[in-house]
């Protein structure tokens, strides 16, 4: 594991202090492990932060998971074959933005977390919620969402993903303070404000949480709706 280093924060984003879940009880992690984004197109790097205050800023990706991820052991172990994995291109994707944006860490479940680890899963599982919600910005990859030679948006594809009936898609949606979307190949769909009223469509959540009212203020009911 490499040692840890001190991201670069962008101009326009902030981390945002721990957050308990609306939709349940999150815990502070023992240790947090991000992709190192400026190394990407050379060699993979992960580094492990031990406390809360050494995470730096640090985009955090949403997508669904395909046959092909990228897993921890791969990236952990630098192994060159990693690259010629299908589902390697969403992590160059995520990386090269982040990049763009001035944020120098990336955190992607297939690979940021140690799945032979039980007690690491288990311990993700628990925090995802306030991992999403400090995140600088949520990059949410809607695979199967493609534009033709165009730059307006396909909404009826974007409708119809099945990145909308996953089951981690409600908090990911919600938690975090900026969530932009992009398509299969990585073009700008919006974010979700500017597409709000489309996602009030496909999930039923009010347009007013979408442009970031505090979800402690949903009622019961709303919640579990």
């Amino acid at each position: 594991m490499a040692a840890a280093r001190r991201g670069v924060s962008s101009k326009g984003f902030s981390t945002k202090p721990p957050h308990s879940s609306p939709f349940g009880i999150s815990q502070r992690p023992s240790h947090f492990t991000l992709h190192d984004a400026a190394s990407q197109l050379a060699t993979e790097r992960l580094a492990s932060f031990e406390s809360e205050g050494s995470i730096p800023v640090y985009a955090i990706l949403s997508h669904r998971w395909e046959d092909d991820e990228v897993t921890f052991h791969e990236v952990d172990s630098q192994d060159p074959a990693v690259k010629e994995k299908k589902c390697y291109r969403k992590l160059r994707y995520a990386c090269e933005e982040a990049q763009k944006q001035g944020i120098a860490w990336v955190w992607v479940d297939t690979c940021c977390i140690d799945k032979r680890s039980s007690a690491e899963l288990s311990e993700a599982i628990n925090s995802m919620f306030t991992w999403y919600r400090n995140a600088a910005v949520c990059y949410a990859f809607i695979s199967d969402s493609v534009i033709f030679n165009s730059t307006i948006p396909q909404l009826d594809q974007f409708k119809a993903s099945k990145w909308f009936t996953r089951g981690w898609t409600l908090q990911e949606l919600l938690a975090p303070t900026i969530v932009l979307f992009y398509s299969a190949e990585w073009a700008p769909l919006g974010s979700r404000e500017t597409l709000s009223q489309t996602i009030t469509e496909v999930t039923g959540i009010d347009d007013d949480y979408l442009r970031g009212k505090d979800l402690r203020h949903a009622s019961v009911a709303k919640r579990m709706s």
